[in-house]
């Protein structure tokens, strides 16, 4: 994967983070911004599991599905890891 891939998952992951929160609005610990930055993780990720298997230079729109979906599975273990913390 070379650095305009991984800098293209990076835009790409602010867009899907944006997705992944309003598809799973509540109140997230720590907000909007690091439902982005889950967001970009989750395309990192999604994008280099596609790519493993097969599912991989599918266009942009496959490349934001692929994203979106990383971001809600990271946001969704996020909430079950952070979601039980108060703050002190």
């Amino acid at each position: 994967m070379g650095i305009g891939a991984i800098i293209g998952w990076i835009i790409i992951g602010g867009i899907a983070g944006a997705l992944a929160k309003f598809i799973m609005p509540g109140d997230d610990p720590g907000g909007f911004v690091i439902t982005i930055i889950l967001g970009i993780a989750g395309a990192l990720v999604g994008g280099f599991l596609a790519s493993l298997i097969g599912l991989g230079g599918g266009g942009f729109i496959w490349s934001i599905i692929i994203a979106t979906i990383g971001a809600i599975i990271l946001l969704a273990i996020y909430r079950a890891v952070a979601g039980g913390r108060t703050a002190r």
